[in-house]
């Protein structure tokens, strides 16, 4: 169709110059783009307390205003961020010790002392210095067994900690682990705010934090930001910490704006509301393959994989899902290197395990599952499923084989594979019965407290030789009485899988270890708790401006680095 020019009048010329210069000033580029960066997400987070409940969309923002203790850096290095430095055995700051007779321990009678501390000039944002009482408190709201704090199994194992001073303690473990350094999940909790709120009632601090009830309190922050506004499932406002301690953050304020559809994340990008898209829960990979073929002369565009773990959670209460064969079945029945290639362009990686091809413990023999829907008839068959009405399996008792799909509501490209799997499930006579919720919902209440009942889409974050406790061990299933900690929902329970999480942690063999992992792997593949779909790649979308963003790869958020973000020429 051929352009044509009309006349404009004076005064709709004049408008449209404005609408222009305007729309410029807000393009990324603008001259005032170092006094904000506006980043688009694209969940809110549930909470903002570090220790409850594990989200990206959390992890990503607490990243600019608290600091781990310890974290796996952009080499996948362990290193210190609010401690001085690693304890080690060869220095003496980590000592093999035998365990007093009242602690039981891993069994062999011996554990670790662990010598840390804290920055010297680390303080609160209130200007309250970080301290060992915090260690303390932090300790003991962790351990115990209705609060609600996330990995309660990392609390348990601390049977003591000896305060030296206000910014010195030693750690005593039950157990010496491989990892005896990494305390990457003890995360800080400010005693002088929160204690008096959960003494009063431990069983209901979930509910009560200050995180969520006061999140613009100075004093929970202490990165190189805090928060000043939140406007739950909209924004986030962050603005400089005046008592943090590092170097200086280059932005005087960086707004966090959550928009749900991603679509509607590209479309805030272009017209100039935002100025980035977060890598870590931003576009999906097929719609930033399209954006860069569009735009990418006015953009950075980066690729980074990932030990993002995409994957569908199986409910194995269920009584149809807790017969292996139909689990087994339901992976058989999806074509996952297809999907890879026509949505993604072969950019991300099948998930043949729950560890990462990237990873040096990733077992290259583990039972892998083909696209073969000859395979998951025969397996629905042998599970009593032969009876096809209306296309739709039955059972001996003319129950139909139907199960329920949830995913979060929005992500475009999450509702796109649903409907796929849906469509290739149905190819094999399983009604699939799709149910999506809301964000918040779906990752505060459904998974948290278990409520879906059938198959529950999402992401997992991974580090580095990343031992599935939380998400595996029979231990971690969330209840009512354990105040909803943990992270297996699935329900998971295996004798050998518990035994083989325990042994890998405390196994410092390098070889002995791979052979640890080389069977849960196996038992993973063979017992499909969960069908692994994708390892992600995340495009991060930049300005041309933004300097010093480097994504990680891992668990650990780009974020967690903002200090050295800068804009180009300033």
């Amino acid at each position: 169709m051929r352009k044509t020019t009309r006349p404009m009048g004076l005064a709709m010329g004049l408008a449209m110059v404005l609408a222009v210069a305007a729309a410029l000033l807000l393009r990324p580029g603008a001259a005032a783009a170092a006094e904000e960066l506006r980043i688009g997400i694209s969940q809110y987070p549930t909470t903002l307390h570090p220790s409850r409940e594990a989200s990206v969309a959390k992890s990503y923002v607490n990243s600019m205003t608290q600091r781990p203790m310890t974290v796996y850096d952009h080499q996948w290095e362990l290193i210190c961020m609010l401690c001085t430095e690693l304890p080690l055995i060869e220095a003496g700051t980590a000592i093999p010790e035998d365990l007093p007779p009242e602690v039981e321990g891993a069994g062999d009678g011996r554990g670790i002392a662990l010598k840390y501390t804290i920055q010297p000039e680390a303080t609160w944002g209130d200007g309250t210095p970080i301290t060992t009482r915090d260690v303390l408190f932090t300790w003991k709201a962790g351990k115990h067994p209705t609060a609600g704090i996330g990995n309660l199994e990392l609390y348990r194992r601390i049977y003591a900690i000896d305060v030296v001073d206000d910014k010195t303690f030693w750690m005593h473990y039950d157990r010496i682990s491989f990892e005896y350094a990494a305390i990457n999940d003890f995360r800080l909790l400010p005693a002088h705010i929160e204690e008096p709120i959960f003494d009063a009632a431990p069983e209901d601090y979930r509910n009560r934090t200050a995180f969520d009830t006061e999140p613009t309190n100075p004093g929970l922050w202490f990165g190189p930001y805090r928060i000043t506004e939140a406007v739950p499932g909209s924004r986030l406002v962050l603005q400089p910490n005046e008592t943090w301690w590092g170097k200086q953050p280059a932005f005087e304020r960086i707004t966090i704006l959550t928009i749900e559809q991603t679509t509607a994340l590209e479309a805030n990008l272009l017209s100039g509301n935002i100025d980035m898209i977060a890598g870590e829960l931003g576009l999906t990979l097929d719609q930033a393959l399209a954006f860069e073929k569009r735009h990418g002369d006015d953009y950075q565009v980066i690729y980074e994989p990932s030990l993002l773990y995409e994957h569908i959670d199986l409910m194995l209460d269920n009584p149809i899902l807790q017969d292996k064969r139909v689990r087994q079945a339901l992976l058989y029945a999806i074509d996952r290197e297809t999907i890879n290639q026509r949505l993604f362009e072969g950019r991300q990686t099948v998930a043949h395990s729950d560890v990462s091809s990237l990873d040096w413990v990733y077992n290259e023999d583990v039972k892998k599952y083909p696209y073969d829907p000859e395979k998951a008839a025969a397996l629905l068959d042998e599970a009593g499923w032969s009876s096809l009405r209306g296309g739709i399996r039955h059972n001996a008792k003319g129950e139909p084989l139907q199960l329920e799909f949830m995913t979060t509501a929005g992500s475009r490209i999450r509702e796109l594979v649903q409907q796929v799997l849906q469509s290739q499930w149905k190819q094999v006579g399983i009604d699939i019965r799709v149910r999506n919720e809301p964000p918040r919902v779906y990752f505060g209440q459904t998974l948290h407290e278990r409520r879906f009942t059938g198959l529950a889409m999402f992401g997992w974050g991974k580090g580095p030789e990343h031992i599935p406790r939380t998400t595996l061990h029979s231990e971690e299933i969330p209840t009512a009485e354990n105040g909803w900690s943990g992270q297996n929902y699935t329900g998971f329970r295996n004798e050998e899988m518990d035994e083989l999480i325990e042994a890998i942690n405390l196994e410092v063999d390098r070889p002995k270890r791979k052979a640890m992992w080389d069977r849960l792997q196996q038992i993973y593949a063979e017992e499909v708790p969960v069908i692994g779909l994708y390892w992600r790649s995340n495009p991060h979308i930049l300005p041309k401006w933004l300097k010093g963003l480097r994504p990680t790869g891992q668990m650990a958020p780009s974020s967690l680095w903002v200090e050295d973000w800068t804009v180009e020429g300033r």
